[in-house]
């Protein structure tokens, strides 16, 4: 393949991989939007979530799709620029369409966050059992929502959310360093890059218990923290600037008894 042809279908595989993140991000959003105006609806939000009589399955299941819509909503975003980067190079590797693999590669990082999603359901079980929050999505009781503030604000500044961070800052580096090839190695590729984004995150979503889980407003300030903790020149001064306002907040509301 010549250079030009090559650099058409660099061009071309991007538009398609950009197109198709942007089509699960917008339908992860539109759903999260109809989840939150739901729950401001007295009549529809008994209908919509589970009630103080406790989870079965079923309302576990639809607590555990809202968590994974919402995660793929505020993640995808700023994984974009690490899949089209992963497309680029699959395509130049293997000189051919790596349209699977990329999506293998999606894959892998969705799971981690899926997985994130059975953790922050059962937390929310334990919060509804426990009656620690107002509602099914309000939010939670003060000094647990100053203890998270606390964690959240906290683990802005220690070692591992920097490392976590500058993984998700350099997609090159993570591409040149964790690079496998195959089908295999791209769900595993997709793996280890999500790993790294929870590992970055996690304590973020948290936070939203402290707003309340529906609160759409906050699950769309923290999608754009988070894209200007990964994008932005200085994005590493975005966290540690949230780190002191999630630590003065906390504070402010344990003192407030």
């Amino acid at each position: 393949m010549s250079d030009t042809s090559l650099e058409a279908a660099l061009r071309r595989d991007r538009w398609i991989v950009a197109a198709g993140l942007a089509v699960v991000a917008a339908l992860s959003w539109s759903y999260t939007g109809l989840m939150a105006a739901r729950m401001e609806m007295p009549q529809m939000a008994s209908m919509a979530m589970p009630g103080r009589a406790g989870w079965g399955t079923a309302e576990f299941f639809v607590v555990f799709v809202m968590w994974v819509v919402m995660m793929t909503a505020m993640m995808v975003p700023s994984a974009a620029p690490m899949v089209l980067l992963y497309g680029a190079t699959q395509r130049r590797r293997a000189a051919a369409s790596g349209y699977f693999a990329v999506a293998l590669f999606a894959g892998g990082y969705l799971a981690v966050w899926t997985a994130f999603s059975v953790m922050a359901t059962l937390a929310q079980g334990v919060v509804h059992a426990a009656a620690l929050a107002a509602d099914e999505m309000g939010p939670v009781v003060r000094p647990l929502a100053g203890a998270i503030l606390l964690v959240a604000g906290v683990y802005q500044f220690t070692p591992l959310k920097r490392v976590c961070l500058a993984h998700c800052r350099s997609p090159l580096a993570f591409i040149t360093v964790h690079w496998r090839s195959g089908a295999r190695g791209a769900f595993i590729m997709g793996l280890r890059h999500g790993v790294y984004c929870v590992g970055c995150c996690w304590p973020l979503m948290l936070l939203l218990f402290v707003v309340g889980v529906m609160n759409l407003v906050w699950i769309a300030a923290l999608a754009v923290f988070v894209l200007g903790e990964k994008l932005l020149r200085r994005g590493e001064w975005v966290g540690r600037i949230g780190g002191a306002v999630f630590l003065a907040w906390g504070v402010r509301l344990l003192l407030a008894g």
